[in-house]
């Protein structure tokens, strides 16, 4: 009962959920694409390459045989904007192949599956004015995403679904996916425009607590919000601001109704192009005006311990900063 299995081991949440599945005694094996650093991966961990999506069923369950956990880290987030409809696009990267996986997980024996979901999912479910169970591919997907792999478990596996909201922390080579905020930072010189909601927020090292304390001690059907730190918009442009040098009082709140003009223009765009966001951008902006926060979970059932969100914040985005990206040179 020690031998685990965790998909994408070299990625951000898979890397660190190897580090506390070795802490914590486990035998830990890792499937990921092949990446060009992964001089960060522990010797004791078998470290396998290749492309799990292509592999036969008969490769998967001999992946599986004897494994009894098998932690899900893959999937498409909303940072994609895919051809319309983004639902479609959406289901084929996370919902098949979660059901798929899931089927061969229980037809190996694996008695845990950890599937590592979205905060959307929890909105979705509270407040339907946004559209996340209807209009918005990305959320109505991941809910399907968790159904399907409930369903493949019931009976003989449980699964457990983590509900991620905003993650920070590094792997040694990788590039924090903040950047982008610190891009929005720099494309505005002057004051920086923000909404006035907050989001629940983690470090990646929570989020590998949670998997293994779900793992442990989680429930069939269990659908865990994790949140160590309310994150007002204001206060992560600011600590943007800091980290590119630049003085977090030039953040300020705007209105909803000064911005939403230029989302809707956003989304008439991408219809124009044949694209869709898998959360449009009128819903986006409607969704950071509110305080879309779940109770603080430290301490909880899954064992989350508490740790310094704000220095991780800080970690991640010092790390983009000291490590510019290369900018190709003209012809």
């Amino acid at each position: 009962m020690t031998s685990t299995l965790v998909l994408g081991g070299t990625g951000l949440l898979g890397y660190h959920t190897t580090l506390e599945l070795l802490r914590r005694g486990y035998d830990v094996t890792t499937v990921s694409l092949p990446a060009a650093d992964v001089a960060h991966i522990p010797d004791e961990v078998e470290t396998l390459y290749g492309d799990i999506m292509t592999m036969t069923d008969d490769e998967v369950l001999s992946l599986l045989a004897g494994k009894h956990a098998f932690f899900y880290a893959i999937g498409a987030d909303e940072r994609t904007t895919p051809q319309a409809p983004a639902a479609r696009f959406f289901y084929e990267a996370n919902v098949v192949p979660t059901q798929r996986l899931a089927r061969l997980a229980r037809q190996a024996g694996v008695k845990k599956f950890v599937l590592y979901g979205s905060y959307t999912a929890e909105w979705g479910e509270q407040w339907a004015d946004l559209g996340f169970r209807s209009r918005n591919g990305y959320p109505r997907t991941r809910l399907a995403q968790e159904e399907v792999a409930y369903l493949e478990g019931d009976g003989a596996m449980d699964v457990m679904v983590l509900r991620l909201p905003y993650i920070f922390g590094i792997v040694p080579g990788q590039r924090p996916l903040w950047q982008s905020f610190l891009d929005i930072v720099e494309s505005q010189p002057g004051q920086v425009a923000v909404l006035g909601g907050s989001t629940s927020s983690v470090t990646v090292r929570q989020v590998a607590q949670g998997a293994v304390g779900a793992m442990e001690r989680g429930e069939h059907g269990g659908r865990y919000a994790i949140n160590a730190h309310d994150l007002s918009y204001v206060e992560l442009f600011g600590l943007c601001c800091e980290a590119l040098g630049r003085d977090p009082g030039e953040v300020v709140v705007v209105p909803l109704e000064a911005v939403a003009a230029t989302y809707a223009e956003g989304d008439a765009q991408c219809q124009a192009a044949g694209l869709e966001h898998g959360v449009h951008l009128v819903d986006t902006a409607a969704f950071q005006d509110r305080d879309a926060t779940s109770p603080r979970t430290v301490g909880d059932v899954l064992g989350i311990e508490e740790d310094d969100v704000v220095a991780a914040i800080r970690e991640s985005l010092d790390w983009c900063v000291a490590n510019p990206r290369e900018v190709p040179v003209p012809a």
